[in-house]
């Protein structure tokens, strides 16, 4: 197909609610209930279609609503191919009168790029440039309530042939999310990669402690111990401990706030997704930013499959990110897609056919939608 206009005509957002369940607790706050996501297909001028998931945090109805009467009428009439221009242009839009959560962009700029992936014949991962077309996954968990349990699920993690588990404690008990480490680390023995992710449920002096503690448990990562906004604190931890701490994974206007955190030394590794730090471009910009520094950008899970998919497309197009992350147990957030993202001996594999080279189950995503924008 000729790629020279690719220019947009209609964008359609459903605000969807998945029939599975999540357990109360299960990510510390209010979790409990149906999990709300945005389903979104673009059509451009010459008939090509591309869709792509959304995040919708607890009320898709008001998600897609908000994104309904701000970004699609700015997408509406643009050239997928623009996507800079859309980027800087949206930047300062957002800017003057806007002013839309962090995950609202992502899925438009996504549209376009699988749009153009498409229309090139060319994997998403090898439009941006292709650099491996397998990587290793690790399994990311929800919240226990017992240090046992994430023994257990460590150790099913490491028998599953995965290459790294990280813990999501609970937060409120310090002395019980040791044991939960320490039990894990004893489960799965020396050499299985484990990482710890309190999500900012910490102070300086209790993260310094911590993180003192799982290097002496050889845990490759602490991750978002304090909250990504404490430049000073973090900056400390940094400093003192030699187990890498990794953020900057809610830091809103990537890749430009990530810039200092780097810069400073604010943390050892940073974290974007195509969900949370703008779509692909966002994505993009902060792993090459980080490159240029020699630090990694560990890509987050975006929790929704038919989300993580391109993510994945952008951990084949960068060097500096490790790991493709899942979370655990996977049954919830895998829906949507007409077959399940290739994984093999803990290896994630590039799908090769055009754009995401995956395709959606629109059946299913039919049965889950609540009403079309």
């Amino acid at each position: 197909m000729e790629c020279s206009r690719l220019e947009i005509r209609d964008i359609e957002i459903r605000a969807c609610s998945s029939d599975a369940q999540l357990a109360e607790g299960s990510l510390r706050s209010d979790s409990s209930g149906a999990l709300n996501f945005l389903f979104l297909t673009a059509t451009t001028s010459e008939g090509l279609q591309a869709s792509c998931f959304g995040f919708a945090g607890k009320n898709a109805l008001a998600a897609a609503e908000m994104i309904s009467t701000s970004l699609k009428p700015f997408f509406i009439g643009r050239s997928a191919l623009d996507r800079e221009k859309a980027w800087h242009e949206f930047r300062t839009a957002d800017r003057w009168w806007h002013h839309l959560p962090f995950w609202a962009y992502g899925p438009f700029d996504s549209l376009c790029w699988i749009l153009c992936a498409q229309a090139a014949n060319q994997p998403l991962y090898r439009y941006l440039g292709g650099y491996r077309d397998t990587v290793p996954v690790y399994l990311s968990s929800l919240v226990h309530d017992s240090p046992q349990q994430f023994a257990e699920e460590a150790l099913a993690t490491q028998n599953q042939g995965f290459f790294g588990y990280k813990l999501h404690p609970k937060g409120d008990n310090l002395r019980q999310d040791r044991e939960a480490h320490a039990l894990v680390r004893e489960a799965t023995g020396p050499d299985f990669v484990l990482m710890s992710d309190p999500v900012a449920s910490m102070n300086l002096e209790e993260a310094i402690r911590f993180g003192r503690f799982l290097e002496k448990l050889d845990y490759h990562w602490l991750e978002e111990p304090l909250w990504d906004e404490d430049f000073h604190s973090l900056q400390e931890l940094t400093r003192v401990l030699e187990i890498p701490v990794v953020g900057c994974e809610v830091l809103n206007k990537h890749p430009y706030s990530v810039a200092e955190c780097i810069s400073r030394r604010v943390v050892d590794r940073v974290r974007a997704d195509i969900s949370w730090t703008g779509g692909v471009t966002g994505t993009m910009k902060t792993a090459r930013l980080a490159e240029a520094f020699g630090v990694n950008c560990e890509v987050h899970t975006s929790i929704f499959h038919g989300l993580d998919l391109v993510n994945l497309h952008c951990i084949g197009a960068m060097r500096n990110c490790e790991f493709f992350e899942l979370l655990t147990p996977v049954e919830p957030f895998c829906f949507g897609l007409t077959e399940e993202i290739p994984i093999k001996d803990g290896l994630a594999y590039l799908p090769q056919g055009p754009g995401l080279g995956i395709s959606f189950d629109l059946n299913q995503i039919d049965n889950r939608t609540i009403k079309v924008f």
